[in-house]
Order: structure tokens, then C-alpha cells, then sequence
């Protein structure tokens, strides 16, 4: 039996409206709070999908398939062993496909595997089968990126996550000006359809969309920021950039120096963290910084404030 704390609120509210209204009145109020409840309990899940890997996402994850052993003992919630309970609990342990837990893949993995299960009691295997994109393959062009996403099931869970992290982007952006998000999105639609001129589509589509969700993410503050860290440069505590670190898949930070803001991608570095915007980077060392801020701009040394 799955809970639903914010329907339960609500039909709490209408039975205790109900005591003050006229009796004829009373049952209508009863009505819409189980009405509340039954949509939701036929959803199995909160009425604002979360984002997987938020604290909140992790507590939804918790209600629908129970770590706990029933008398109030259970691992802590985000842990790695609260996310080995849950991979045994939906028969997903050991599985080949299952991403490691520290990745936002592995939390992406196991939201798929519930919402795509009929019932959160009965265990989701990885052979379950998967659902195609967000959009109509029915509508495509044989031959094209599109097409490829279609028939491909890994590409087509990417789709379905990118389609919910853009939708709660959008509730995020209702009060942009101007309202930039969604041609923003069609020119990444068109950069992803450019992946036809790749050598390697497949590799091509698949980083176009882990880069998306991460700018998302981080963009929107759709995870929780580690930050913000503040970075002095060249010895003038006015020349200063803010950092702020988000653990997204690839991990982003987002730096802002006066009125500019870059998002950057983590990349490899034998050392340190370096990351890479577009003609941006920010190398970190214990506490020192690299930083080029601009088209051929020289690096400069910044030092993180105490």
C-alpha cells in the first residue's frame, strides 16, 4: 500500500471543512478530497513528478518501494546501501544496463524502471520492455536521427528524461523575459539532428543528450547547488567569480563574473577539476584556481576565500 502525504492532507482538509458546512453540503466536500486521493493513488506518484537524484525525488523513491523492514529500521535514505535495498527491491541487482549508484544515470535508471513497472510491489527486471521517445515515431522520416532514437531503447529512455527535466524547466522559466527556453530547445532539437554527419551517430546523440540534461539541471536549479564558493583573482578581492558546483550527469558548475554567466562541463584532468565552458574554463587545484574567462583571454589565478 503506497502513501500519498500531500492527497492524505487534502482529504484531511475537506473531511475537517466538512464539520462547518450545512449537511447537504458536507459529502460534496468528502467528495473532492477522495477524488484528490484516487487521482493521485492512480498515478503512484506525487502529483509534481520530482527530479531524479533530488532530495525529494529520493524521498518519493522511498514511499513507493520501502527500504524499511516494517517496524521503523531502514538505511538511510540516499545511501549506498539505502540504494543497493532498493535495486534487490525492484530485482534490478546485478543487472548489466544498472549504472553505478554514485551517478545521476543510476538515479535516472531506477525512476524509469518504477514509473515503467504496473505496480511498485512487483519487482521491474531489466528486461522489462522499454517505452519508445517522448514524440510519435509514427511521424518520422526513415533514415533520420529521429528514426535511430525510435529504435533504440537506450536513446529513448534519454528522450523520456530529457522530456520531463525540460517540463520542469519550463515551470521554472514561466517568468523569464524574455522567454528564451523554448527556442533554445528547438535549436538544440536541430544540433541533435546534426548528428547525422557523425561517424559515430549513436555516441553523437547520446552526449547531446547527457550535455542538455545537465544544462538543464544546472541552468534551473532543478538540483541542489554546492556553492557558492567565491574566487578572488589576480590579488583584487574586486575582481571576484562566483561558483556554484551541481552533481549532474556530467557534473556542471556555473560561474558568474559581473554581469556574465558560463555553465561548464567537468573534463577529464590528471589533476584537480578542470571544467569547460564554451570560451570559458575554471582549473582547480587545493583551493587555487585557473581561470580564462573569454575568447583567447589569458588564464589568471584566483584564490577561493575562506
Amino acid at each position: 500500500m503506497h502513501e500519498y502525504p500531500l492527497s492524505r492532507h487534502r482529504l484531511a482538509a475537506a473531511h475537517s471543512v466538512s464539520r462547518y458546512l450545512p449537511a447537504k453540503w458536507a459529502w460534496v466536500a468528502c467528495l473532492i478530497g477522495l477524488s484528490a486521493w484516487s487521482r493521485a493513488a492512480a498515478a503512484g506518484a506525487p502529483p509534481q513528478t520530482p527530479v531524479p537524484c533530488s532530495p525529494d525525488w529520493l524521498q518519493w523513491v522511498e514511499q513507493t518501494v520501502s527500504s524499511g523492514d516494517g517496524q521503523g529500521h531502514g538505511p538511510d535514505i540516499g545511501s549506498g546501501e539505502w540504494k543497493s535495498v532498493i535495486e534487490f527491491k525492484l530485482g534490478l541487482r546485478g543487472a548489466a544496463a544498472l549504472p553505478t549508484p554514485d551517478s545521476q544515470s543510476w538515479c535516472r535508471f531506477i525512476d524509469e524502471a518504477i514509473r515503467s513497472g504496473a505496480n511498485a510491489s512487483i519487482p521491474v527486471t531489466a528486461e522489462t520492455p522499454a517505452a519508445g521517445p517522448s514524440y510519435d515515431c509514427g511521424k518520422v522520416s526513415a533514415g533520420s536521427i529521429e528514426a535511430m532514437i525510435c529504435n533504440d531503447s537506450g536513446l529513448s529512455l534519454l528522450d523520456r528524461q530529457l522530456a520531463d527535466v525540460y517540463r520542469a524547466a519550463l515551470a521554472k522559466a514561466g517568468n523569464e523575459h524574455p522567454p528564451t527556453l523554448k527556442a533554445e530547445q528547438r535549436g538544440w532539437i536541430k544540433g541533435r539532428n546534426d548528428c547525422w554527419k557523425s561517424t559515430d551517430k549513436k555516441a553523437c546523440v547520446d552526449a547531446e543528450y547527457q550535455r542538455r540534461i545537465a544544462e538543464l539541471q544546472a541552468h534551473y536549479r532543478l538540483l541542489p547547488a554546492n556553492g557558492p564558493f567565491f574566487y578572488f583573482c589576480e590579488g583584487n578581492r574586486g575582481n571576484e567569480i562566483v561558483v556554484s558546483f551541481f552533481d549532474t550527469d556530467p557534473p556542471t558548475l556555473i560561474a558568474e563574473r559581473g554581469d556574465s554567466v558560463s555553465l561548464m562541463y567537468r573534463q577529464p584532468s590528471a589533476s584537480g577539476a578542470r571544467y569547460q565552458g564554451r570560451n570559458e574554463s575554471f582549473w582547480e587545484h587545493q583551493g587555487e584556481a585557473l581561470v580564462t574567462w573569454g575568447f583567447e583571454a589569458p588564464a589568471i589565478k584566483c584564490q577561493k576565500a575562506p
